[in-house]
């Protein structure tokens, strides 16, 4: 009889409609590959040599404030410039390619170099969340724009250029494939049921229980059934908001909370500064209404096995689909397991 614990399956994203196949049979095999020593994460709380750090000159020679607690500045080399002429070539369908604007911000949570969210006050993080709504709302009145992404990438290992504490916004003059996808999605489960896909989602991991991370009263952590990394995780609002701009004040202190509590557990998954993608999924802007959309924030964690053991997509997973060892609900279990601290004094030990 098929066992969804034991046996090789595919599972559905049902944010984009793609699909990843599970072998949880393969868990079990031994590991001879590559093991990456990683790198020293102590760093002093001022680096004089940090393009981010307070007071200091960055690479284009512009030069930060003193600024005391987040700080927002646009980004000196964007991947998207608001000049950019519209323009556009066709050669029979074959050559294809239009010209993209957008604006890129560089955000800095805190003036410590030393630190990484999961170090952070919750205070200090409910500044990063404000100062997240404050640049969504604003960029969001510049009509050019159609996508917001905000987003983290933390650790050498996810190409994150610069160890200072600190996020990114990408707004796009369209809307980018995956929130095509995500939207498409939305819009045909809200108009066919009435409601948000991912309220009844999270209705159904409410009641099973295998898959949460954590909870608290205005948002659910969760695994998602259908994630691909091995830890990845997914913070979905209990109350249907379409983006960030919607959230009241205690909301914003609830997503304080629950951003602290989910970094603290990955940092002591394998007792190191735990790298990963990070990002907000949200309603497009100056796009009509999106009565559909449900804001959430996915996290993308390379991480497999150990500190220095990450998963690849190769072989089969390039060619042909996602695929996945440990069961969702497996690493949602390892990671609910992680209170206590180990590799860092700086952490509160109280948060579970």
């Amino acid at each position: 009889m098929f066992d969804i614990k034991e046996h090789p399956h595919k599972r559905k994203n049902i944010l984009t409609g793609e699909w990843v196949l599970v072998s949880p049979n393969r868990s079990k095999r031994p590991w001879q590959g590559k093991v990456e020593s990683m790198p020293n994460d102590n760093r002093p709380e001022y680096d004089p040599h940090c393009y981010l750090c307070p007071g200091n000159a960055r690479s284009d020679g512009s030069k930060n404030t003193d600024y005391k607690e987040t700080y927002v500045f646009t980004n000196d080399f964007s991947a998207l410039l608001a000049d950019t002429p519209l323009g556009s070539i066709n050669n029979n369908d074959l050559l294809v390619a239009t010209s993209e604007s957008g604006i890129c911000k560089v955000i800095c949570f805190s003036p410590d170099h030393s630190l990484t969210l999961p170090l952070m006050d919750e205070i200090d993080i409910e500044k990063v969340v404000n100062l997240w709504q404050s640049e969504f709302f604003e960029i969001s009145n510049n009509n050019a724009i159609k996508y917001i992404q905000i987003f983290e990438n933390k650790g050498d290992m996810m190409g994150c250029s610069n160890p200072h504490p600190h996020g990114q916004i990408w707004a796009s003059s369209s809307i980018p494939l995956e929130l095509e996808k995500e939207t498409n999605q939305q819009k045909q489960y809200y108009e066919t049921h009435n409601r948000s896909l991912l309220s009844d989602y999270i209705v159904v991991e409410i009641e099973q229980k295998e898959r949460i991370v954590i909870e608290n009263e205005h948002f659910l952590v969760v695994v998602p059934f259908w994630a691909v990394w091995p830890y990845e995780t997914m913070i979905i609002s209990k109350r249907h908001v379409t983006d960030i701009t919607k959230f009241y004040e205690q909301e914003k202190k609830s997503l304080a909370d629950i951003l602290k509590k989910l970094t603290i557990k990955y940092d002591n998954l394998f007792n190191i500064s735990f790298p990963y993608s990070a990002g907000m999924h949200q309603s497009p802007v100056n796009d009509g209404l999106h009565e559909e959309w449900h804001w959430h924030m996915h996290f993308y964690p390379p991480l497999l096995r150990s500190a220095n053991v990450k998963k690849f997509m190769v072989g089969y997973e390039m060619l042909g689909m996602p695929q996945r060892d440990i069961t969702p609900e497996m690493a949602a279990e390892k990671l609910r397991q992680q209170i206590k601290v180990h590799y860092n004094n700086k952490l509160d030990t109280n948060r579970n």
